[in-house]
Protein backbone atom coordinates (compact mmCIF):
# COMPACT_ATOMS: atom_id res chain seq x y z
CA UNK A 1 0.00 0.00 0.00
CA UNK A 2 2.68 2.48 0.45
CA UNK A 3 3.39 2.79 -3.26
CA UNK A 4 -0.65 3.69 -3.69
CA UNK A 5 -0.78 7.90 -4.27
CA UNK A 6 -1.80 10.27 -1.83
CA UNK A 7 -5.28 11.70 -2.93
CA UNK A 8 -5.91 15.56 -2.46
CA UNK A 9 -9.07 17.35 -3.97
CA UNK A 10 -9.89 21.02 -3.59
CA UNK A 11 -13.01 23.04 -4.88
CA UNK A 12 -10.90 24.18 -7.91
CA UNK A 13 -7.46 24.98 -8.52
CA UNK A 14 -6.20 26.26 -4.82
CA UNK A 15 -5.23 22.60 -3.74
CA UNK A 16 -2.52 22.57 -6.43
CA UNK A 17 -0.60 24.62 -3.89
CA UNK A 18 -0.72 22.09 -1.38
CA UNK A 19 0.21 19.95 -4.43
CA UNK A 20 3.65 21.50 -5.38
CA UNK A 21 4.49 21.85 -1.39
CA UNK A 22 3.95 18.01 -1.11
CA UNK A 23 6.29 17.67 -4.33
CA UNK A 24 9.10 19.11 -2.17
CA UNK A 25 8.59 17.51 0.71
CA UNK A 26 7.71 14.20 -0.55
CA UNK A 27 9.27 13.80 -3.91
CA UNK A 28 9.10 9.74 -4.46
CA UNK A 29 5.54 10.04 -3.59
CA UNK A 30 2.46 9.74 -6.33
CA UNK A 31 -0.21 11.79 -6.02
CA UNK A 32 -3.74 11.91 -7.45
CA UNK A 33 -5.15 15.52 -7.95
CA UNK A 34 -9.12 16.06 -7.59
CA UNK A 35 -10.37 19.50 -8.64
CA UNK A 36 -13.63 19.96 -8.71
CA UNK A 37 -13.52 22.91 -11.15
CA UNK A 38 -16.95 22.78 -12.46
CA UNK A 39 -18.69 23.29 -8.99
CA UNK A 40 -16.18 26.00 -7.83
CA UNK A 41 -16.11 27.83 -5.54
CA UNK A 42 -17.57 25.92 -2.25
CA UNK A 43 -16.74 28.83 0.16
CA UNK A 44 -20.23 30.74 -0.60
CA UNK A 45 -22.04 27.22 -0.53
CA UNK A 46 -24.39 25.86 2.45
CA UNK A 47 -23.00 23.48 4.95
CA UNK A 48 -24.99 20.75 3.54
CA UNK A 49 -24.13 21.08 0.29
CA UNK A 50 -20.37 21.68 0.75
CA UNK A 51 -20.53 18.32 2.83
CA UNK A 52 -21.97 16.48 0.21
CA UNK A 53 -19.54 17.68 -2.38
CA UNK A 54 -16.70 16.78 -0.14
CA UNK A 55 -17.97 13.27 0.66
CA UNK A 56 -18.16 13.00 -3.33
CA UNK A 57 -14.76 14.26 -3.54
CA UNK A 58 -13.36 12.36 -0.93
CA UNK A 59 -14.82 9.14 -2.54
CA UNK A 60 -13.67 9.63 -6.31
CA UNK A 61 -10.19 9.53 -4.76
CA UNK A 62 -10.79 6.52 -2.92
CA UNK A 63 -11.92 4.35 -6.46
CA UNK A 64 -8.48 5.57 -7.21
CA UNK A 65 -6.97 3.55 -4.69
CA UNK A 66 -5.24 5.95 -2.86
CA UNK A 67 -3.81 5.17 0.86
CA UNK A 68 -3.89 8.79 2.24
CA UNK A 69 -6.80 12.03 1.65
CA UNK A 70 -5.42 15.89 2.19
CA UNK A 71 -8.87 18.12 2.46
CA UNK A 72 -6.93 20.62 0.26
CA UNK A 73 -9.75 23.32 1.14
CA UNK A 74 -10.24 25.71 3.94
CA UNK A 75 -14.28 25.47 3.30
CA UNK A 76 -13.74 21.60 3.50
CA UNK A 77 -11.44 21.55 6.58
CA UNK A 78 -13.83 24.19 8.38
CA UNK A 79 -17.34 22.44 7.44
CA UNK A 80 -17.12 19.02 6.74
CA UNK A 81 -15.72 18.03 10.03
CA UNK A 82 -16.84 14.72 10.31
CA UNK A 83 -15.15 13.32 7.18
CA UNK A 84 -11.98 11.91 8.68
CA UNK A 85 -14.42 9.94 10.50
CA UNK A 86 -15.87 8.74 7.72
CA UNK A 87 -12.73 7.48 5.47
CA UNK A 88 -10.83 3.90 5.38
CA UNK A 89 -7.53 5.52 5.03
CA UNK A 90 -5.80 8.31 6.94
CA UNK A 91 -7.11 12.18 6.31
CA UNK A 92 -5.74 15.88 7.24
CA UNK A 93 -8.00 18.91 6.11
CA UNK A 94 -5.87 22.31 6.24
CA UNK A 95 -7.28 23.95 9.74
CA UNK A 96 -4.81 21.79 12.54
CA UNK A 97 -1.47 21.75 10.88
CA UNK A 98 -2.11 25.98 9.65
CA UNK A 99 -3.54 26.54 13.43
CA UNK A 100 -0.34 24.85 14.94
CA UNK A 101 2.21 26.67 12.79
CA UNK A 102 0.47 30.33 13.78
CA UNK A 103 0.51 29.34 17.28
CA UNK A 104 3.99 28.41 17.24
CA UNK A 105 4.98 31.47 14.99
CA UNK A 106 3.26 34.63 17.01
CA UNK A 107 5.52 36.55 18.99
CA UNK A 108 3.11 38.92 20.80
CA UNK A 109 -0.12 36.47 20.51
CA UNK A 110 -2.16 38.56 17.84
CA UNK A 111 -3.02 36.27 14.94
CA UNK A 112 -5.00 36.98 11.61
CA UNK A 113 -7.22 34.46 9.80
CA UNK A 114 -7.99 35.78 6.54
CA UNK A 115 -9.87 32.70 3.99
CA UNK A 116 -13.88 32.65 2.36
CA UNK A 117 -16.80 33.15 3.56
CA UNK A 118 -17.65 29.72 4.99
CA UNK A 119 -13.94 29.09 6.24
CA UNK A 120 -14.47 32.51 8.42
CA UNK A 121 -18.06 32.31 9.20
CA UNK A 122 -16.97 28.75 10.91
CA UNK A 123 -14.51 30.07 13.29
CA UNK A 124 -12.31 26.95 12.38
CA UNK A 125 -9.30 28.21 12.41
CA UNK A 126 -10.11 30.92 15.44
CA UNK A 127 -11.26 27.99 17.38
CA UNK A 128 -8.22 25.48 17.12
CA UNK A 129 -6.11 28.41 17.86
CA UNK A 130 -7.55 29.54 20.87
CA UNK A 131 -7.69 25.22 21.87
CA UNK A 132 -4.28 25.02 21.31
CA UNK A 133 -3.45 28.56 23.84
CA UNK A 134 -6.60 30.18 24.96
CA UNK A 135 -4.27 33.26 25.82
CA UNK A 136 -3.96 34.19 21.94
CA UNK A 137 -6.26 37.29 19.96
CA UNK A 138 -7.74 36.42 16.85
CA UNK A 139 -8.78 38.21 14.62
CA UNK A 140 -10.87 37.19 11.09
CA UNK A 141 -11.43 38.31 7.83
CA UNK A 142 -13.20 36.49 4.92
CA UNK A 143 -11.76 37.52 1.21
CA UNK A 144 -14.24 36.02 -0.93
CA UNK A 145 -12.16 38.06 -4.26
CA UNK A 146 -9.33 36.50 -3.81
CA UNK A 147 -10.40 33.01 -5.19
CA UNK A 148 -11.45 35.26 -8.09
CA UNK A 149 -8.55 37.36 -8.54
CA UNK A 150 -6.40 34.09 -8.70
CA UNK A 151 -8.13 32.13 -10.52
CA UNK A 152 -8.48 34.99 -13.33
CA UNK A 153 -4.42 35.13 -13.15
CA UNK A 154 -4.78 38.68 -11.06
CA UNK A 155 -1.75 37.42 -8.89
CA UNK A 156 0.79 40.46 -9.62
CA UNK A 157 1.36 42.48 -6.55
CA UNK A 158 2.01 45.38 -8.64
CA UNK A 159 -1.44 45.02 -10.28
CA UNK A 160 -3.48 48.06 -8.99
CA UNK A 161 -6.23 45.78 -8.71
CA UNK A 162 -4.34 43.24 -6.23
CA UNK A 163 -2.95 46.05 -3.78
CA UNK A 164 -6.63 47.96 -3.80
CA UNK A 165 -8.36 44.37 -3.01
CA UNK A 166 -5.53 43.56 -0.43
CA UNK A 167 -5.40 46.68 1.36
CA UNK A 168 -9.43 46.69 1.60
CA UNK A 169 -9.30 43.60 3.11
CA UNK A 170 -6.45 43.51 5.42
CA UNK A 171 -6.65 47.21 6.40
CA UNK A 172 -8.48 46.26 9.42
CA UNK A 173 -6.01 43.94 10.28
CA UNK A 174 -2.86 46.06 9.89
CA UNK A 175 -5.14 48.12 12.29
CA UNK A 176 -4.69 45.59 14.93
CA UNK A 177 -1.06 44.88 15.05
CA UNK A 178 -1.18 41.51 14.09
CA UNK A 179 2.34 39.76 13.83
CA UNK A 180 1.04 36.62 12.15
CA UNK A 181 -1.63 35.93 9.10
CA UNK A 182 -3.19 32.51 8.24
CA UNK A 183 -3.35 32.30 4.80
CA UNK A 184 -6.65 29.91 5.33
CA UNK A 185 -7.40 29.49 1.84
CA UNK A 186 -5.13 27.69 -0.82
CA UNK A 187 -5.25 29.91 -3.62
CA UNK A 188 -3.85 32.86 -1.19
CA UNK A 189 0.08 31.78 -1.73
CA UNK A 190 -0.24 32.96 -4.69
CA UNK A 191 -0.71 36.29 -3.68
CA UNK A 192 1.35 36.01 -0.51
CA UNK A 193 3.78 38.56 -2.42
CA UNK A 194 1.02 41.48 -2.72
CA UNK A 195 0.03 40.68 1.53
CA UNK A 196 3.22 40.69 2.91
CA UNK A 197 4.04 44.23 0.47
CA UNK A 198 1.19 45.33 2.49
CA UNK A 199 1.74 43.90 5.76
CA UNK A 200 5.63 44.24 5.94
CA UNK A 201 8.11 42.32 7.37
CA UNK A 202 6.78 42.13 10.79
CA UNK A 203 3.94 39.96 9.82
CA UNK A 204 4.77 35.65 9.48
CA UNK A 205 2.70 34.92 6.57
CA UNK A 206 1.41 31.16 7.28
CA UNK A 207 0.96 29.21 4.40
CA UNK A 208 -1.95 26.45 4.52
CA UNK A 209 -0.67 23.89 1.65
CA UNK A 210 3.10 24.01 3.14
CA UNK A 211 2.03 23.25 6.98
CA UNK A 212 -0.35 20.27 5.63
CA UNK A 213 2.18 18.53 3.46
CA UNK A 214 4.56 19.00 6.60
CA UNK A 215 1.78 17.40 8.72
CA UNK A 216 0.84 14.99 6.46
CA UNK A 217 4.59 13.63 5.75
CA UNK A 218 4.41 13.24 9.55
CA UNK A 219 1.16 11.05 9.82
CA UNK A 220 2.50 8.75 6.72
CA UNK A 221 6.04 8.25 8.25
CA UNK A 222 3.64 7.33 11.41
CA UNK A 223 1.77 4.82 10.10
CA UNK A 224 4.73 3.27 8.04
CA UNK A 225 3.61 4.75 4.69
CA UNK A 226 6.19 6.62 3.11
CA UNK A 227 6.52 5.46 -0.44
CA UNK A 228 10.44 4.21 -0.50
CA UNK A 229 11.22 4.46 -3.88
CA UNK A 230 14.18 6.01 -5.38
CA UNK A 231 12.25 7.67 -8.17
CA UNK A 232 10.78 11.26 -8.63
CA UNK A 233 6.61 10.40 -8.30
CA UNK A 234 4.41 10.43 -10.69
CA UNK A 235 1.16 13.22 -10.64
CA UNK A 236 -2.20 12.59 -12.02
CA UNK A 237 -4.77 15.31 -12.39
CA UNK A 238 -8.57 15.18 -12.76
CA UNK A 239 -11.30 17.89 -13.13
CA UNK A 240 -15.24 18.22 -13.38
CA UNK A 241 -14.90 21.51 -16.13
CA UNK A 242 -12.66 21.86 -19.44
CA UNK A 243 -9.12 20.64 -19.18
CA UNK A 244 -7.69 23.25 -21.52
CA UNK A 245 -8.73 26.09 -18.69
CA UNK A 246 -6.59 23.42 -16.00
CA UNK A 247 -3.85 23.04 -18.21
CA UNK A 248 -3.38 27.00 -18.29
CA UNK A 249 -3.82 28.07 -14.73
CA UNK A 250 -2.36 25.04 -13.45
CA UNK A 251 0.51 26.67 -14.37
CA UNK A 252 0.31 29.58 -12.16
CA UNK A 253 -0.19 27.38 -8.98
CA UNK A 254 2.65 24.35 -9.49
CA UNK A 255 5.33 26.76 -11.76
CA UNK A 256 5.30 23.67 -14.62
CA UNK A 257 3.29 22.65 -17.04
CA UNK A 258 0.89 19.41 -16.30
CA UNK A 259 0.52 17.96 -20.24
CA UNK A 260 -1.56 15.24 -20.84
CA UNK A 261 -2.08 13.47 -17.01
CA UNK A 262 -5.01 15.86 -16.93
CA UNK A 263 -8.31 14.23 -17.12
CA UNK A 264 -11.97 15.14 -17.24
CA UNK A 265 -14.91 13.35 -15.06
CA UNK A 266 -18.22 14.26 -14.33
CA UNK A 267 -18.38 15.15 -11.04
CA UNK A 268 -22.18 13.28 -10.71
CA UNK A 269 -21.96 10.21 -12.35
CA UNK A 270 -18.03 9.48 -12.38
CA UNK A 271 -17.91 9.71 -8.10
CA UNK A 272 -18.19 6.88 -6.32
CA UNK A 273 -21.47 7.62 -3.85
Amino acid sequence: MSENAIGIFDSGLGGLTAVKELIKVLPHENIVYFGDTARVPYGNKSKKTIIRYAQQDASFLLSKGVKMIIAACGTVSSVAVNLRNELPVPYTGVVLPTARAAVNATRIGRIGVIGTSATVNSGSYKNEILRLNPELTVFQQDCPLFVSLVENSFISPEDPIVRLTVERYLAPMKQEGIDTLILGCTHFPIIARAIADYLGDQVTLIDSGRETALYAAALLQADKLLNNSTEAGQCRYYVSDTVEDFRRTAEIFLGTTVGSVVSHINPEQAMVH
